[in-house]
């Protein structure tokens, strides 16, 4: 295949990719995150200040408020929210989105549209990254995993932290091996400055530190080359993106933040905190000129670590809880990923044993030597996989498949990598000829698998759960039920002539916005309710759930729907039930 047409089939699947995504997410009101994260970016690049979201660093938030400066936006300066509350991210959210005389609609579809030009550049970077490495043909089917992605296509569209977090780990893992490779202070630099950039996207990727260190010292081991050369060149690389990245850009973010709320915001949101030394240093940093602004840094690091280990109360498969489960993750992926991909991982890892087991195992120690030495970029991948898996795994924090979206391209990677040595591997024509349509037939299954959802992706769920409409009967919150409903409920409520409908919504729309007096709040506590009510089905499954893990919060508030069947749905994640 030439070069230029691997190009212009790469080129028509991101523009599939971005058509798909762009014209998904304009029926799609304001979800749970969305409604802190565009109002925080815009207050960051209009105010200068940071008081509000600082659990997850700027430049995604950023980068999605650019457009909105050019929207001549009411900003709520005498909101409690904003003036008196700690954090208050969700009412400033709500005023600066619905009670401030703004277009709600248009923030959110302006704010979004940066979001696609990320994901669109990282699936760019993907197919660059492969194809140099790995060939053409390799990249094309890495980038029709990526590009047709249930999951990367419902995030993809959203302003949120995720896609930026892979971002950052495919960006940081290509720089640190390249100057693994080739030391030089140009590469040192660049490295420096992309991990630097990595870690003002989401602060998960301050698992690039682990895996760099396990990468560098194998690395170093088994080149015999100088360790302490490349320690101290890595110290360097660290040092310049803290000095030339995280500093300055966290400087601007903070430098409208008055000290003493720096201060006294930090030291409540702390109060709690178990980390004893960590939160008294960040403290003490909280009001210090120049350094305010990595102690502020430190801040948000030390919030998501706590809230990693403390976790959030979930329903999933028939329970809730606020514990979590060693499995969640691993479940989630099985069920949110499509089956054709699954069934795909599974050739490419029979393959490659079938393959290689026999002389790889008669010298297990020397071959594992030699296979790490030449193929270091996988092994780097499988490394980061192991840490990442592990780090999910072992935590609380299970709110959505979206948190492990950090290992989807690299599993790609290693999957078409391992059917691409397999069929290589086989003698036999046409056993190779029916392998190679064999994987091109679970291809299309994987494409039309996505396709099919459309323009649902964030409700996707694959055909073990027998599809879409049956995901929230296994797992809600981002998995499902997002709020991203909402304005098809109005629509419904319109098409219909519905005059008063009961709701109960999750998200970050606002009913009375869009409904009007066409609704009432439903109230899930007074049990058996007669006339039009919907639902939306992270709060309908929270309270169906079993209570496990010594969950002491109300439960069984919806069990007396388990009865009725719903008479229509907004969207998928909104069920509408009729009672007379």
């Amino acid at each position: 295949m030439s070069e230029k047409l691997t190009n212009i089939i790469a080129l028509a699947l991101l523009s599939i990719m971005f058509v798909l995504g762009f014209s998904s997410y304009l029926g799609d009101s304001t979800t749970t995150d969305e409604q802190s994260h565009i109002p925080a970016g815009y207050s960051y690049l209009s105010q200068r200040d940071f008081r509000i979201n600082p659990e997850h660093p700027p430049l995604i938030k950023d980068f999605a408020a650019l457009p909105l400066l050019f929207l001549d936006l009411n900003f709520p300066s005498d909101s409690t929210a904003w003036t008196q509350d700690i954090n208050g991210q969700w009412d400033y959210g709500s005023d600066l989105l619905y009670y401030s005389g703004n277009n709600p609609d248009q923030m959110t579809f302006w704010a979004r549209l940066p979001m696609l030009f990320v994901l669109i550049f990282l699936g760019w970077f993907l197919f660059w990254w492969i194809k140099k490495e790995f060939g053409k043909e390799i990249s094309l089917l890495v980038l029709t995993l990526f590009a047709f992605s249930p999951t990367f296509l419902a995030h993809g569209r959203l302003v949120t932290t995720d896609v930026g977090a892979v971002l950052g780990f495919v960006l940081g893992i290509y720089f640190w091996l390249k100057f693994l490779r080739n030391p030089s202070m140009k590469n040192v630099i660049l490295a420096g400055l992309v991990f630097g950039f990595s870690m003002l996207l989401k602060f998960s990727v301050v698992l690039l530190i682990p895996l760099f260190v396990i990468i560098t010292i194998t690395y170093v081991l088994l080149k015999k080359e100088n360790i302490f050369k490349y320690i101290g060149l890595s110290l360097i690389a660290a040092l310049i993106g803290v000095i030339f990245v995280i500093l300055p850009v966290y400087q601007f973010h903070v430098s409208n933040y008055p000290p003493e709320r720096q201060l006294s915001d930090t030291t409540s949101i702390l109060e709690s905190s178990p980390l004893g030394p960590l939160k008294d240093l960040d403290i003490w940093m909280a009001d210090k000129p120049v350094i305010r602004s990595l102690g502020h840094y430190l801040l948000g690091l030390l919030m998501a670590t706590q809230r990693t280990a403390y976790g959030n109360t979930v329903y999933f498969l028939g329970m809730i809880s606020a514990a979590g489960w060693w499995y969640y993750f691993p479940a989630v992926y099985l069920l949110k990923v499509p089956l054709a991909f699954h069934v795909l991982t599974l050739i490419s890892g029979l393959l490659v044993v079938f393959s290689t087991a026999k002389n790889f195992l008669s010298n297990i120690i020397e071959n594992t030597k030699r296979w790490i030495l030449d193929h270091f970029t996988e092994f780097s991948m499988i490394v980061f996989l192991a840490i990442y898996w592990l780090t999910s795994i072992t935590g609380n924090l299970n709110i959505g498949v979206r948190h492990v979206l950090p290992v989807f391209p690299f599993t790609y990677v290693l999957v078409v990598l391992g059917l691409a040595y397999g069929i290589r591997k086989i003698k036999t024509p046409n056993l190779k000829k029916g392998a190679g349509a064999l994987i091109l037939i679970l291809l299309g299954w994987y494409v039309s698998s996505s396709l099919s959802s459309y323009p649902y992706y964030l409700s996707y769920f694959n055909e073990i759960t027998g599809g879409t409409d049956n995901g929230y009967k296994y797992v809600v919150d981002s998995n499902y039920d997002w709020g991203q409903d909402l304005k098809r409920l109005k629509k419904w409520v319109e098409v219909n002539n519905i005059e008063k409908i009961k709701i109960d919504y999750f998200g970050g729309g606002n009913v009375d916005y869009y409904l009007g007096d066409n609704w009432e709040r439903l109230n899930p506590f007074e049990g058996f309710q007669r006339g039009w009510l919907a639902v939306s089905a992270t709060l309908l499954q929270g309270g169906r759930g079993i209570p496990v893990h010594n969950f002491s919060g109300s439960v069984d508030y919806y069990r007396w729907l388990d009865g009725y069947e719903p008479a229509a749905r907004a969207g998928k994640s909104i069920l509408i039930y009729y009672i007379d």
